[in-house]
């Protein structure tokens, strides 16, 4: 039975991509990216950044926080030395892509023309930066300009990462349906704060996003309440950690995942996922309910 799923102009093997954030460019692990449907590479943003203070990794119960702060080498560094070696046979490479400003989304992709890109993801959900990304993803107007300018700019597969930071995430993916977004990611990770035995920060920023399991209920509800509202598929992250969270994902109404954090605890999870989701797709309880 085949797994494919068409997306825009883009058809993946499979319904299953690594999430931007959790697994670099995939360079240290090929073997598993080949086997994905495909990659979100790390967020890259026009110009280098060294990223938040550490500690940027902070454990809590059901997930983790995290600050990094899209530290990248920036787009120049990317495209010459990074993206050339991103080649893994079927699975596309998609590249997720921050702006401080409005206008940066689009000098980004205008700068990446490449083949080897298969489209972009538009990082307007990161909770972990002062300037833009989730500041931008709260406004559905401001959703609107950037998604307009990009579509602008590029006839590839274009998705944007939406945020469930308090904003109604049906509102900025109508948004971004109407300036001609292929998909909508939804969710990234959400803010969030641990204090240590003194009562300080833990993280060296002093907030990140909150990831994992924990927010799995949220990210299925905002899935269930963007898909019955819009036309353009929905891709659902948050939480997931085995076969049977996307298949969960996928009965709320969306039509591919990204898995995350998980990635950071064992970097092979996504091919255990990928052969759980296949057996629960042909098991005989499966079949015996389909004919």
């Amino acid at each position: 039975m085949s797994q494919e799923v068409r997306i825009g102009k883009v058809t993946f093997q499979n319904p299953i991509l690594l999430a931007s954030g959790t697994f670099g460019f995939g360079l240290e692990f090929p073997q598993v990216v080949r086997r994905m449907g495909g990659i979100i590479g790390k967020a890259i943003t026009l110009k280098p950044r060294a990223g938040n203070p550490p500690p940027r990794i902070w454990e809590v119960p059901g997930g983790i926080l995290n600050s990094v702060g899209l530290e990248n080498p920036g787009v120049s560094e990317f495209v010459h030395s990074v993206l050339p070696r991103m080649t893994f046979g079927k699975a596309h490479v998609v590249v997720n892509v921050a702006g401080s400003t409005v206008g940066e989304y689009a000098e980004i992709i205008r700068r990446m023309d490449s083949d080897r890109i298969a489209g972009f993801e538009l990082n307007v959900s990161c909770p972990n930066v002062r300037q833009g990304c989730i500041a931008f993803g709260q406004n559905p107007q401001t959703v609107a300009r950037i998604v307009r300018s990009c579509r602008r700019t590029t006839s590839k597969l274009l998705i944007t990462k939406l945020t469930a930071n308090f904003v109604d995430p049906l509102l900025t993916a109508r948004a971004a349906e109407q300036e001609g977004s292929d998909a909508v990611t939804l969710i990234n990770a959400v803010s969030a704060l641990a204090l240590d035995a003194q009562g300080l920060p833990a993280l060296g920023a002093g907030t990140g996003g909150l990831s994992g399991p924990a927010i799995k209920p949220l990210a299925l509800y905002c899935v269930r309440r963007v898909a019955e509202g819009v036309k353009i598929p929905v891709i659902g992250c948050g939480g997931i950690t085995c076969g049977l969270d996307v298949q969960e994902f996928m009965l709320a109404g969306a039509r591919m995942v990204q898995i995350g954090s998980i990635n950071l605890i064992d970097p092979f999870s996504g091919l255990r996922i990928l052969a759980e989701l296949r057996r629960e797709e042909s098991s005989p309880e499966k079949e015996r309910g389909a004919s």
